[in-house]
């Protein structure tokens, strides 16, 4: 049996494709988001213009999010029968042509069952993103360069907000608010189809695909935590012994914490904020500190996993679980002036969004290996992905009629409630690992 060595120098051409893959990939999630959240920045114009009140306008999203979910799992299997790749280009593809339909929508039926259906599709993009580079990595590198990497749905915000946003400005303004909106949706789905078209050419499932020798060793010794085939195609059943392999449910349960945490931090944030005194633009503006505090958290936890955790992600998930209890007992105690309160949740972004690139990045590579790894990827973001789907709820509800000092404390005791469950699962998570690797240690013996 061939084996790879993963220690040798990587040739000229396996260099220049890995960088073709990587950066295809990094602007292909980029990507998806110029066709996902072009809606959220049109909400107001849709009530004020097309005649939608807030509920219709909540239910649309409400219905994306849940397709969202429901899709994560569907491609998670799709992914593993017929390979990243297929994910990527479909799911985009598919997704710019919903858009195009966006475009020209009026009624709030067009937009509630098209919004579904988009949300099925865009769950292609980060199990396919992960899986599509996973081939591409080695061992000892992997965390770094997906830490780097996994900044790419922090562009593809960027991307949407900037161009979304002038385009739904500016024609609303010269020429009314139904065409800021289909210039907006239009827009960016023109810059989509664009990277698209970069997918199209750089992106391979692994070196074999151009005739390169392959870069990862199947065969060599597994650091896998699941024991699962390594065939480029697997039977249904065999994704069922994946799936119901008890690691890979115990991540998502603790992936659903995080994202619990992170979008309600992403879409109250600025509301606790305005509630303690700041007005609208510095709520914005200081809210952000959560944002690029986490944004330099996924990058310390991705060279922390190499350099320090020797690929042990449990390990790392559970010390900054950790941090992020630290950090909402400082929200708690500190929190009642404005400005203290973002600065305290910067200290949570930070510890959060190492764990969010971990678990549904490194870790789903990892935990399975690199066949698995959109499989994997794939099941961990649908279980997580119910939690910003409760968290909306759960929130506007402690909100609702109570004064705003007592409701921002509740929700900030909500979050350090989920911090403290999230360590204790990863707690649950690190015990079985260990004791998995003392086990196969002693059959090695």
């Amino acid at each position: 049996m061939h084996t790879v060595d993963e220690d040798g120098p990587l040739s000229t051409d396996q260099q220049i494709w890995r960088w073709k893959v990587l950066i295809a990939t990094y602007f292909g999630y980029a990507g998806f988001y110029l066709v996902r959240k072009v809606f959220t920045l049109c909400k107001t114009t849709l009530v004020e213009d097309y005649g939608m009140g807030y509920d219709s306008v909540a239910n649309i999203w409400t219905a994306y999010l849940v397709a969202y979910m429901i899709g994560q799992f569907l491609n998670s299997f799709i992914g593993r029968k017929k390979g990243p790749r297929f994910l990527l280009l479909g799911g985009l593809g598919i997704s710019i042509g919903i858009n195009i339909v966006f475009g020209f929508a009026n009624s709030y039926e067009t937009f509630l069952g098209f919004m579904f259906f988009n949300g099925l599709v865009q769950a292609a993009g980060w199990p396919g993103s992960v899986g599509g580079i996973a081939e591409w990595l080695r061992k000892k590198e992997r965390g770094t360069i997906m830490g780097f990497w996994s900044t790419n749905y922090l562009v593809g915000n960027i991307l949407v907000k900037s161009v979304g946003g002038y385009l739904l400005l500016h024609f609303s303004e010269k020429m009314g608010g139904h065409y800021g909106v289909r210039y907006a949706f239009l827009g960016c789905t023109l810059l989509a189809f664009a990277i698209w078209w970069l997918l199209f050419f750089w992106q391979r499932d692994k070196p074999q695909d151009v005739g390169l020798e392959p870069i990862v060793d199947h065969h060599g010794p597994s650091e896998s935590s699941v024991e699962a085939s390594v065939a480029e195609h697997v039977s249904f059943a065999e994704y069922l012994r994946l799936i119901f392999n008890p690691i890979v449910p115990l991540m998502g349960c603790s992936y659903f914490c995080i994202k619990f945490l992170r979008y309600a931090l992403d879409s109250w944030l600025p509301t606790f904020l305005d509630l303690q005194g700041m007005d609208v633009g510095r709520a914005s503006y200081y809210s952000s500190i959560f944002d690029w505090m986490g944004l330099a958290g996924s990058i310390v936890a991705g060279i922390a996993l190499d350099r320090i955790f020797r690929g042990r992600w449990d390990r790392l998930c559970w010390v900054m679980g950790v941090g992020m209890i630290v950090g909402y007992l400082a929200v708690v105690e500190y929190g009642g002036h404005p400005v203290a309160l973002a600065v305290c949740f910067g200290m949570v972004g930070f510890m959060l969004y190492g764990p969010d690139t971990l678990l549904c990045g490194a870790a789903s590579v990892i935990v399975a290996g690199e066949r698995n790894a959109v499989a994997v990827a794939g099941l961990v973001n649908g279980i997580g992905s119910i939690g910003p789907v409760v968290q909306e709820q759960v929130i506007g509800r402690l909100l609702e009629g109570r004064e705003p000092e007592i409701a921002i404390r509740n929700a900030n005791l909500l979050g350090l409630s989920m911090s403290v469950l999230f360590v204790l699962i990863m707690t649950v998570i690190c015990l079985w690992v260990s004791n998995l690797l003392k086990k196969r240690e002693r059959e090695a013996q």
